[in-house]
């Protein structure tokens, strides 16, 4: 499998266009194309921007050795959907509530995680029937 057959995979499997996958990393979906066709070669940087934005094995993409996918820990995790939330529109949903989150106080997040352990007993239990 090349290169360019390789990234063809990683984009099917997250479900993105040509055209979604190529402005994440800021090409256009032709230069995405052509890479995937093999018609040019993935440069070093390409290769960087793209196992960084959609946290691909850079090993993989380069040779096919290993899992297709990094893992992520908790903490790349968390900061990777912060910063997603924060090229939201400040109307979206997800970064209106985040706000909410930050403006909470301690009492109010004892309150909070009370309220999430009620919710997956009572999920616990719907799943037991």
């Amino acid at each position: 499998m090349t290169q360019g057959e390789r990234l063809k995979e990683v984009r099917k499997s997250i479900g993105l266009t040509l055209e979604k996958f190529g402005n994440r990393i800021g090409v256009g979906k032709t230069a995405i194309s052509k890479l995937e066709h093999d018609q040019c070669s993935i440069t070093d940087q390409m290769r960087k921007s793209i196992c960084r934005e959609y946290n691909v094995n850079e090993e993989w993409l380069l040779n096919g050795t290993g899992e297709m996918f990094s893992e992520v820990d908790r903490e790349d995790q968390i900061m990777r959907w912060a910063a997603s939330v924060l090229k939201e529109d400040s109307s979206s949903f997800r970064k209106r509530f985040v706000a909410m989150l930050s403006s909470l106080r301690e009492e109010d997040w004892i309150w909070l995680e009370e309220k999430a352990r009620m919710l997956i007993d009572l999920r616990d239990h719907s799943a037991d029937d």
